[in-house]
């Protein structure tokens, strides 16, 4: 059976499914209890589960996340919700210095089964540091898994499987589609991989990386350069930002012999050069065209009344499209 979800309904249903299921699962964060979160992706839960299960933290992201890991280390499976992800700074050591490390540390005699959950992107109207895209601190940070879903349907196979993962898992939610649509979501548990990329829409003329947020504006952006020009334009949702899938992405540029990778983190050192570096050393021959990125600038994610400025749109891809193909 189905249902129709958001996906915020689709995150708070993969908790509510592990939590019953598996009595070591917990979640912690500030205002996550009796306010449910502050994107609601909790509501309900305190009271089915109780405050042992679902813990109300003071506001200190180091020492939920600190917390976290020691609960991790004997026994539990914690969930941790960071309000924004910039939030998250003051607790970063405590990911890059321990729940990264332990496995390594110990020798694999330890693990750290911990997912931290945080709302990430622009697009919403949100004030500074509400809006950040700062994935490849943690993909570049070796230890840790970095999850991005587009849609309900990943979003809720793709927690239930980052809970399920011995070791720490970063699960970024693009805050721009928490209320943005519904799709159908199977009522039952279900489980997408962690590290497999999705073909959304075959092509044959240029392959489109995207993720979060960004997968709606390239899907569009495909559609209308179809519709204008008689381009086929193949369509991949990376899903797992690290360890990303090497083998569709190279598969693709094979096919296609041109790319263009579209995300909304700054363009130095963004997510992309490495998608680039990748087909560079797999593909290179195959190529037609340099790979091209539409991303977001090199400055901090603006205030509101100029983000849209700041956003890679569906005329940015469109555009980018047209010069790869045309070069």
């Amino acid at each position: 059976m189905s249902q129709h979800l958001t996906m915020i309904q689709a995150i708070t249903e993969a908790m509510d499914q592990k939590l019953g299921q598996d009595n070591r699962v917990m979640i912690l964060g500030q205002d996550i209890g009796v306010n449910g979160g502050v994107f609601r992706s909790t509501e309900g839960l305190f009271e089915k589960y109780g405050k042992d299960r679902v813990v109300d933290t003071p506001l200190a992201e180091a020492g939920i996340i600190g917390s976290a890991i020691g609960l991790a280390l004997n026994g539990m499976v914690p969930v941790v919700e960071i309000q924004f992800l910039a939030f998250i700074y003051p607790g970063f050591e405590q990911i890059v210095s321990h729940a990264a490390r332990m496995r390594y540390r110990t020798r694999g005699q330890f693990g750290v089964p911990l997912v931290i959950r945080t709302p990430y992107g622009a697009g919403i109207r949100g004030p500074e540091l509400h809006s950040e895209s700062v994935e490849t601190f943690f993909a570049h940070t070796p230890g840790l898994k970095v999850v991005a879903p587009s849609n309900p349907y990943d979003a809720k196979g793709l927690l239930i499987s980052a809970i399920e993962d011995p070791d720490p898992v970063i699960f970024l939610e693009p805050t721009k589609l928490y209320r943005a649509f519904k799709e159908e979501v199977p009522k039952e548990m279900y489980r997408i991989p962690i590290g497999q990329a999705k073909v959304v829409q075959e092509g044959s003329d240029l392959t489109i990386f995207a993720w979060g947020a960004m997968l709606r504006e390239a899907l569009n952006a495909a559609k209308k350069i179809e519709n204008e020009k008689g381009w086929k334009c193949e369509v991949i949702d990376l899903r797992t930002l690290y360890p990303l899938d090497r083998d569709t992405i190279v598969k693709s540029i094979k096919k296609t012999g041109r790319g263009l990778v579209v995300h909304e983190a700054h363009k130095s050192s963004g997510l992309g050069a490495e998608i680039i570096s990748i087909i560079n050393d797999e593909a290179l021959i195959y190529l037609k065209a340099p790979i091209k990125r539409v991303t977001g600038f090199d400055v901090p994610v603006p205030q509101f009344s100029v983000e849209d400025h700041y956003l890679p749109t569906v005329e940015r891809v469109k555009q980018g499209i047209m010069e790869t193909i045309s070069f």
